[in-house]
């Protein structure tokens, strides 16, 4: 298909909604797939008063890169390190007093993010395949899982002052 076919087709799939994929940075995504001869142009179309469009078919390396991207995908677990976790582990000992209404910051941002996520789903639910809307609440519980453990951070965060406090006091 050509672009204009495929950009249409993102928004009929609403790809938005479930994905980081961006409607329009797909006609610079077909110009790097077709330098990387990962997709071909097929023929050149002309319908009406409107301007020729390069129709692009995927290619054998295309298949084969796409079934790699998919196994890939399905095999890899990606857990990153949160830099969070690292400044938490290294708080500033002049700092402590406004570690709890930084973690309280954090922790609303976290579930404003869930509540857009979850609106995000109910406006995309109708479009989804079974499997898109499991796929797509993944989101929303790593999300639940996260605010979970900040309420039990904040919870400990006395004690963790405290702890802190005598350990960067000490000779």
């Amino acid at each position: 298909m050509h672009g204009h076919q495929l950009r249409l087709l993102a928004e009929q799939e609403h790809v938005h909604y479930w994905t980081d994929v961006s409607v329009g940075s797909l006609y610079g995504a077909i110009k790097r797939l077709a330098s990387e001869g990962l997709i071909a142009e097929l023929r050149v179309e002309r319908e009406g008063n409107y301007p020729e469009r390069q129709v692009y078919g995927i290619t054998e390396a295309g298949s084969a890169a796409l079934a790699d991207l998919r196994r890939e995908g399905l095999d890899t677990v990606v857990f990153r390190a949160d830099p969070f976790d690292l400044a938490m582990s290294r708080l500033d000992p002049a700092s402590l007093d406004g570690v709890g209404e930084t973690l309280s910051a954090r922790l609303a941002t976290l579930r404003d993010m869930l509540a857009a996520s979850e609106a995000q789903r109910a406006k995309a639910d109708p479009y989804l395949t079974v499997n898109e809307r499991f796929v797509l609440s993944h989101k929303s519980a790593r999300l639940t899982a996260d605010i979970e453990w900040h309420e039990a951070l904040l919870t400990e965060l006395p004690r963790i002052i405290a702890d802190e406090s005598a350990r960067t006091k000490a000779p």
